[in-house]
């Protein structure tokens, strides 16, 4: 087995960033088998344990009902195991429309789900933020018995979710994107969360000049928290991005990239159910390479590598 697969074009992104998409993009696609993700497959939560990466993924067939599936692989590439069924779907009120964009993080002997709710609050129709859990002992036996589901802001408009991977002041730590801004709320019990702050916002006349959000939980490393984002314009074209967040209090960002790291360029990319979408819920560390998941177009999955080393500030 070749852990790093032969890869498309290199290319720069606008601010020279290298970046390799794998030559078999797409790497999930839907499976008209399945009536619940006959349609669409997208946008994937990402961790690497047990040797193996596992994806947790948005899909949708023709009822357009967001369920989650699962798929896990050696190589971060291939993805030679995929459930049959949805390990994940809406069973309350607030989600009755659809569970969309997980985002997975790794914390002790748990995996935490941040997922946006799509449904029924009061008289209206919202999508909000919810959480949830599952042992790592289940996950890794693919046995899906998930917590308690919590929606943090009942019936506030409010996405693009995902749980810090560690605690800081003894707190949990939450980034979520109240349009058109990314912000970060606390919690001591993980259910009541407060001090909601600003992070990060638009920039005028740039490519994230009209909205922005996150994408999967920040990867650690010396100089700080590398987070990668999204970033919409008026054109509504979504591009990728990079933030280098504050060791010790990650809602201070101490860099953030002036191009994007990836933008919208293949078919798979430019045309589907919602053209010029890159969106990412997800990413993994292998030898220096990160590998970042992302939905192309609404319609697919596909893979994009780096070096670790090019998305840090250059010094």
């Amino acid at each position: 087995m070749r852990l790093f697969p032969v890869v498309g074009r290199r290319s720069l992104g606008l601010g020279g960033v290298v970046l390799k998409r794998f030559e078999g993009n797409p790497i999930l696609e839907p499976i008209g088998s399945h009536s619940w993700e006959s349609r669409l497959v997208f946008n994937a939560g990402a961790v690497l344990v047990g040797g193996r990466v596992h994806l947790v993924y948005r899909a949708m067939g023709n009822d357009n009902v967001s369920r989650l599936g699962y798929a896990s692989s050696l190589d971060g590439y291939h993805f030679d195991c995929r459930s049959p069924d949805p390990v994940f779907e809406p069973v309350t009120e607030a989600e009755v429309d659809g569970v969309e964009d997980p985002r997975l993080t790794l914390f002790g002997d748990k995996i935490f789900l941040a997922y946006t709710a799509f449904g029924n609050y009061m008289r209206d129709k919202v999508y909000q933020v919810g959480l949830s859990s599952i042992s790592l002992n289940d996950f890794l036996a693919t046995n899906w018995v998930w917590g308690e589901r919590i929606f943090t802001f009942p019936g506030i408009r409010n996405k693009n979710a995902f749980v810090f991977p560690k605690k800081f002041d003894g707190e949990y730590v939450l980034f979520h994107r109240l349009d058109p801004d990314i912000c970060v709320s606390r919690s001591e019990d993980f259910v009541d969360w407060c001090g909601l702050k600003f992070v990060l916002g638009p920039r005028i006349g740039m490519w994230d000049s009209l909205k922005v959000g996150t994408t999967g939980p920040p990867i650690e490393v010396s100089e700080g928290w590398l987070m990668l984002y999204h970033g919409v314009d008026f054109d509504k074209t979504y591009r990728l991005g990079s933030v280098l967040l504050d060791k010790t209090d990650p809602s201070k960002v101490i860099y953030r990239c002036k191009d994007p790291i990836l933008e919208p360029e293949l078919d798979f990319e430019r045309y589907g159910d919602v053209p010029n979408v890159v969106y990412s819920c997800g990413h993994v560390v292998l030898d220096g390479k990160v590998l970042v998941y992302y939905g192309g177009a609404d319609s697919v999955l596909g893979v994009v590598t780096y070096d670790l080393a090019e998305l840090l500030p250059k010094k």
